[in-house]
């Protein structure tokens, strides 16, 4: 197969690469994607240089795959043009995540149920992705009737300006600013755009997708987004109100058999998730699982993902091993 990963320069891009070289497509052809600035820049790839090439020179090539991570402006020009030649795409923005006729797939959830005509195919947003793999199996069992999600994101969310600002404050530098106030020793309870309705545009796409991936609009979600001085994983304290009554035991049980989820919650030895140590890693964490004493019927959990693996591009690249597996990628 010939595989383009779109937006290769950038941070969730060369995770993309990496991920894609840990999970043995090397043996592909791997096109490495960006704007026209970076065009013949060098990029590694295992052992392999990758020269990089640009959106037009690309769709000339007729890539069998392509893995987007470049905005949602270019992924709504250039997404339908690549999938008109017969090219799937897995996009990482979020331009097509609300649209109707588009799939939008955490594969452990949804993933059976993509085919052979889901030539777009949407991936979820970081924080909505690590919260619906825990979510997904309880709401099977006990029906959730509400979820209070207040999250602790990683400035690599936001991209390599944010990145800059924090190690220039740590070293006392001036440089440009990703953010309206400092980040070191701070947070900032403000992740993406402010709405109309005083939520931010982050806050709203817990929300909006977590319904869509789930097959439920019934479910009552409220979030609150914080930027904490954290280089990479996101964190998530939150609140869940089922229909059904649980033992708790049975909810830890249920988390523990979930594929792609490990559960830390033994506080007794301090063992919780922590976004130090979820770095690097593919699993979602779950820990702080307890009792909410104040609802009935209700839990408490603390939810930690590296955000640019699992979050962005290794949920990608899930995807594809999704449509390989079902015979749509050959």
């Amino acid at each position: 197969m010939k595989i383009a990963v779109v937006g290769a320069t950038g941070m969730v891009g060369e995770v993309m690469l990496n991920v894609l070289k840990e999970r043995g497509f090397d043996k592909h052809e791997i096109l490495a994607v960006a704007s026209e600035k970076s065009v013949g820049k060098k990029l590694s790839f295992g052992d392999e240089e990758l020269s990089v090439i640009s959106l037009k020179q690309a769709l000339e090539v007729k890539p069998d795959l392509a893995l987007f991570s470049a905005g949602g402006e270019t992924s709504l020009e250039w997404a339908p043009k690549f999938a008109a030649i017969g090219c799937y795409v897995v996009d990482n923005s979020s331009a097509w995540r609300m649209d109707p006729s588009i799939k939008l797939v955490v594969p452990e959830i949804n993933g059976e149920s993509l085919t052979k005509d889901d030539y777009i195919i949407a991936n979820p947003n970081c924080s909505t992705i690590q919260m619906v793999l825990a979510l997904a199996p309880l709401h099977k069992k006990y029906q959730i009737k509400r979820v209070v999600v207040s999250t602790y994101q990683s400035i690599s969310g936001t991209g390599v300006k944010a990145v800059q600002q924090l190690e220039n404050e740590r070293n006392g530098t001036d440089g440009p600013m990703a953010y309206p106030y400092p980040i070191d020793k701070n947070c900032l309870p403000h992740c993406d755009v402010f709405l109309e309705n005083g939520y931010t545009k982050e806050e709203m796409k817990l929300t909006h997708e977590t319904k869509k991936i789930l097959g439920d609009d019934s479910i009552g979600i409220t979030a609150t987004a914080v930027r904490i001085p954290v280089e990479g994983g996101h964190s998530e304290s939150v609140n869940l109100s089922f229909e059904n009554e649980f033992v708790l035991s049975d909810i830890k049980r249920l988390l523990a058999d979930t594929e792609g989820i490990t559960l830390q919650d033994n506080v007794e030895l301090n063992v919780y998730p922590m976004p130090r140590y979820a770095k690097g890693k593919d699993d979602v964490f779950v820990g702080r699982i307890r009792r909410d004493l104040s609802q009935v019927n209700s839990l408490n959990m603390w939810i930690v993902a590296d955000n640019l693996r699992k979050g962005a591009a290794t949920n990608a690249v899930q995807i594809a091993q999704v449509l390989m597996a079902k015979g749509i990628l050959v």
